[in-house]
C-alpha cells in the first residue's frame, strides 16, 4: 500500500533531517543530569534539550523502513512518540546511555505503524509472524538476489530455518507481502463485468437451512434432557461431566468427589449410558442416525 507524500511534506521532512543532524550530542555526565531532572522534577526544559540531541537516531531507524511504501515524515513522527515514551521510561541509574535504551523503543513504535498501515488486512498476531514480516524480505533478497522475485520452495526452507519457523507460514507471509491490497470493486476482467466481490462465495448456512438447523438442535436438546430425565441424581452427574463437557473429568477426580472408586465411577458411567440409549430409543428409534449418540 504505497502512500507517496507531497513536495511540501518532503522538504519538511529534509528541513527536520537537517535541524537534528547539527544537533551537538550530549555527553554522559550531562545526559545523566537531564534525566535525573526530567524524572525527579519534571522539568521540561530538560526533557526537551535529552530527546532534541537524539532526534538523529530517530531519523537512522526510520530510513531502515522506508522501503515499505509509507511516508517518511509519518514515520519518523512515530519514532518521536517511541523516544518520548523511552524517556518517561528510562532509569539514570543503571548508567547506561539514553540512546541505547531510546533505540528499542523507537523502533518498536516505527514497527508498530508499519503493521498498522502498510495493509488494511491486519497482517500478524504473534511475536513471531512480526519478526516475519520485517525479516523476509532481507533474507529473501540474501538467498534470491530480488526480494520481488517469488519465493523458490528452497528459499522458503532456508528462511524457515533461519527463523524457526514453519515453512507454510514463511510462503503465506511472502504471497500476501507481494500481492499487497486488492479492492473489492476491481473488475477481474474488463472494465464494467463483474466484480471481485461478486465471485465471493458466502459460506453461511441458507436462511432455510440455518431455520432447519436451530429447529433440529432444539429438538435433539429436548430428547437428551428428556432421556437425562431417566437417570439417578449420581448418574445425571456423572453423564454430565464425563460425556457432555468439552474437557471431561477423570474417572479418578469424580470418584473423589463422589466418595466411591474410579473402578464403581466407569460401571455407573456405562450402565448410565446404556438406560440414556434405551430412552432414546423410545423416543426417536436410532439415536446414531438422529446424531445423538456416537456409532
Amino acid at each position: 500500500m504505497a502512500i507517496f507524500e507531497t513536495s511540501q511534506a518532503v522538504r519538511a521532512n529534509r528541513a527536520f533531517i537537517k535541524k537534528t543532524m547539527s544537533t551537538k550530542l550530549l555527553e554522559a555526565d550531562h545526559e545523566q543530569e537531564l534525566a535525573i531532572a526530567w524524572r525527579d522534577h519534571g522539568d521540561r526544559k530538560a526533557l526537551d534539550e535529552l530527546t532534541t540531541a537524539y532526534f538523529r537516531l530517530v531519523v537512522a531507524v526510520a530510513a531502515r523502513f522506508k522501503n515499505y511504501g509509507l511516508p517518511m515524515g509519518d514515520l519518523m513522527q512515530e519514532g518521536v512518540v517511541g523516544m518520548m515514551q523511552a524517556a518517561q521510561r528510562f532509569e539514570p541509574e543503571r548508567k547506561i546511555r539514553f540512546a541505547t535504551y531510546a533505540t528499542w523503543w523507537i523502533r518498536a513504535a516505527i514497527q508498530d505503524y508499519v503493521l498498522r498501515n502498510w495493509s488494511i488486512v491486519r497482517l500478524t498476531s504473534t511475536a513471531t509472524q512480526k519478526s516475519l514480516f520485517f525479516n523476509l524480505r532481507r533474507l529473501k533478497a540474501k538467498i534470491q538476489g530480488n526480494p520481488s522475485k517469488d519465493l523458490s520452495r528452497e528459499g522458503a526452507l532456508k528462511i524457515a530455518g533461519a527463523l524457526h519457523v514453519p515453512v507454510g507460514d514463511v510462503e503465506d507471509m511472502d504471497a500476501r507481502l507481494t500481492s499487497g491490497d486488492r479492492s473489492l470493486n476491481a473488475a477481474p476482467g474488463e472494465p464494467g463485468e463483474s466484480e471481485w466481490q461478486d465471485l465471493l462465495t458466502d459460506e453461511r448456512a441458507r436462511p432455510d437451512e440455518h431455520v432447519m438447523l436451530t429447529r433440529d438442535a432444539a429438538t435433539r436438546a429436548k430428547w437428551i434432557n428428556l432421556a437425562l430425565d431417566t437417570l439417578t441424581p449420581r448418574e445425571q452427574v456423572i453423564i454430565r461431566e464425563r460425556q457432555m463437557q468439552e474437557d471431561s473429568v477423570t474417572l479418578e477426580s469424580l470418584g473423589e468427589r463422589l466418595g466411591i472408586s474410579k473402578e464403581r465411577v466407569r460401571q455407573i458411567e456405562a450402565n448410565a449410558l446404556s438406560k440414556l440409549k434405551r430412552a432414546l430409543l423410545a423416543q426417536v428409534g436410532d439415536p446414531v442416525e438422529a446424531g445423538l449418540i456416537a456409532a
